[in-house]
């Protein structure tokens, strides 16, 4: 007999059914992109408004980032206890409220902690809604679907750039800027009330009946045949068990789990998206310290977010066919690449800006996959605190990064050298992911673990 699990990843595709989740769950992602995008445009508006040194300029990015960072952690492990529904409509709700407070803020310590709120808000978005998608997708096309939900951050990013552009002239636009965004966040919010508990959650909860009523009703929706199914539950959770204590006890699961396979999550994340951070926070400025005025400066990191957008649509097709890592394996050094080859080019204008939209490319093919690996690893009631932790500490390196890059990495190092070392230790990270942990190309999600100790070393067919 199957298992509730495999009726819901063996069930047709729909985009009215399993589609809904998809569109819900990557609108909120989008806003995740927003937002850290906007911390490159905010750096030096916010900078020359309250007239801040580079050091205290690369604290508006480590604010938002380690807000994000605590607020991952939060939320994962508040999702995997909590349910994805609620965790999914609280967090987004939280981030809006701390946005409009940060547009109002009348000092720069005020809009840091704002900054620093609204990110935890936000932060909790990505576990929970990748948590989310993944329970819901038919395991068939859930690399691809996976994959896609990335198709939402350069999306996410070319709004706000374009936002942010054609709000540059205006007097007091980095408040403008924050402002934008919350309505539809606050839409979005109230379209998210209708989304369905995850089934899987529901089973491993323990609570039966609620996860029968889904999925019966992804059936009926979706058109598949009607099978008899078990429900099996986890072990219940103890009482009490709640806040730093519960995050602390979902770490040392995590890594109980199996410490290779958590060990690969957090390289990945930390060096992979260490690196686009850092190009998507101190992007404007360079371009300004290369000559370029400030509505240029912005023009041309938009068009790197937005040639990403094609760069997602590649790899959900080379997800499935490649595999997970080595799509990740081959496009995370890459891009580190060409984010040298831009450096090196930097005083012929058109040469740099083509090598910045390549890089634009490149890593939104490294980037989704990361998202749907990560995601893939954990079983069910790890999955949001799995993921949430791993994209935790890449917000906590990130978070600082900023900082350390504006007053120490490029002054010090240079441009091109620092990018160098980022490269470098990227092409380690994915090194140590050949040999340690599973492909989950096309496994159920709570056996990935079984293939450990088989990996898959070439892309399919």
């Amino acid at each position: 007999m199957k298992t509730a699990e495999q009726i819901v990843q063996d069930l047709p595709w729909k985009w009215s059914v399993q589609g809904k989740i998809f569109i819900i769950g990557g609108l909120g992602y989008m806003f995740d992109a927003w937002d850290v995008i906007l911390n490159g445009f905010l750096t030096p508006l916010v900078g020359d408004h309250f007239g801040l040194t580079t050091g205290e300029r690369g604290l508006v990015a480590t604010a938002n980032l380690i807000g994000m960072a605590v607020g991952a952690v939060v939320w994962g492990t508040i999702a995997d206890r909590m349910g994805r529904k609620k965790a999914f409509s609280i967090t987004l709700a939280l981030f809006a409220l701390f946005s409009v407070l940060g547009a109002v803020s009348p000092n720069y310590e005020v809009f840091l902690l704002f900054r620093f709120l609204a990110g935890v808000g936000l932060g909790g978005c990505i576990p929970v809604d990748y948590a989310l998608v993944a329970e819901f997708s038919p395991r068939r096309v859930r690399g691809k679907v996976l994959a896609a939900m990335d198709l939402w951050w350069p999306i996410g990013g070319t709004l706000c750039g374009l936002s942010a552009t054609f709000l540059s002239p205006l007097d007091g636009n980095w408040r403008w800027m924050l402002l934008i965004m919350v309505v539809p966040a606050l839409l979005l919010f109230w379209i998210r009330r209708g989304i369905p508990e995850s089934p899987l959650y529901l089973a491993k909860a323990g609570r039966e009946a609620d996860a029968r009523v889904v999925v019966d009703s992804l059936v009926a929706q979706t058109g598949a045949t009607t099978q008899a199914y078990s429900v099996a539950a986890d072990e219940p959770a103890k009482e009490g068990t709640g806040g730093v204590r519960a995050a602390l006890g979902q770490l040392r699961m995590i890594w109980t789990f199996n410490p290779k396979i958590t060990s690969v999550a957090w390289v990945l994340f930390i060096t992979v998206m260490t690196v686009y951070y850092v190009a998507l926070t101190w992007m404007p400025s360079i371009l300004k310290e290369e000559g370029y005025d400030t509505y240029a400066a912005f023009a041309n990191t938009t068009l790197m977010t937005g040639i990403g957008i094609v760069g997602v649509i590649t790899s959900v097709f080379l997800v499935e066919w490649m595999g997970r890592k080595w799509v990740l394996g081959l496009s995370a050094p890459l891009a580190s690449v060409m984010l040298v080859a831009f450096s090196l080019t930097l005083g012929m204008e058109t040469a740099a800006l083509v090598w910045l939209g390549i890089f634009g490319f490149v890593v939104q093919l490294a980037i989704p996959v990361l998202y749907a690996y990560v995601s893939e690893l954990y079983p069910t009631n790890l999955r949001a605190s799995g993921f949430g932790w791993a994209s935790s500490m890449s917000r906590v390196f990130s978070g600082f990064i900023p900082l350390i890059f504006g007053s120490m990495l490029w002054p010090v190092l240079g441009l091109t050298n620092t990018f160098i070392v980022l490269g470098a230790v990227v092409l380690a990270a994915v090194a140590w992911m050949a040999v340690a942990a599973p492909e989950t190309k096309g496994k159920e999600l709570d056996r990935v673990e079984e293939s450990a100790q088989d990996p898959d070393p070439t892309p399919a067919a």
